[in-house]
């Protein structure tokens, strides 16, 4: 059960786990077009999730990503329940383009099926996936504490161990 703030938190869907294959979802990219997992043929794939853009640890988690995992064969998806037109807007102003900001605010697919509801807050808990060509899962972690940061070394080992 994770926490916010040291509150707990009910999450929604069933956690996944490595060695899981990855469930394809229905997203909105930043000009309102429906994107799926499946549109994404890169070699390795980091999708991280967070409750939102327009806080300090999500903002460090996207700008982290987008600063070490900016290589050929990788694509980053991040996730939030974020308005597409706000993502955009964060994107521009923080100068992000090495990654991909998906909302899942209309139909909640990823959240679901992924098991990153928070049902509380109608938000996403802070998680990170690492995918093999296969989309297969190769590393997870759903975070006990919403504000705490991710183990990005964790994660950037196994992009480079998965290349």
């Amino acid at each position: 059960m994770p926490t916010f703030a040291g509150n707990p938190l009910t999450l929604e869907g069933a956690k996944l786990k490595v060695g899981d294959i990855a469930p394809d979802f229905s997203v909105l990219d930043n000009d309102l077009n429906e994107k799926k997992l499946s549109d994404y043929t890169a070699n390795i794939k980091v999708i991280s999730v967070v409750p939102s853009l327009d806080t300090g640890v999500c903002d460090q988690q996207t700008r982290k990503f987008n600063q070490e995992l900016s290589e050929d064969g990788v694509v980053v998806l991040t996730i939030s329940n974020d308005l597409p037109f706000a993502q955009a807007r964060w994107c521009g102003s923080a100068g992000i383009d090495n990654i991909i900001t998906l909302s899942d605010h209309r139909d909640l697919d990823f959240a679901n099926k992924y098991g990153t509801l928070v049902k509380e807050l109608r938000l996403q808990t802070r998680a990170v996936f690492v995918l093999d060509n296969n989309n297969k899962i190769a590393h997870v972690e759903y975070l006990d504490e919403i504000t705490n940061h991710p183990n990005y070394d964790a994660v950037i080992n196994k992009v480079k161990e998965l290349k």
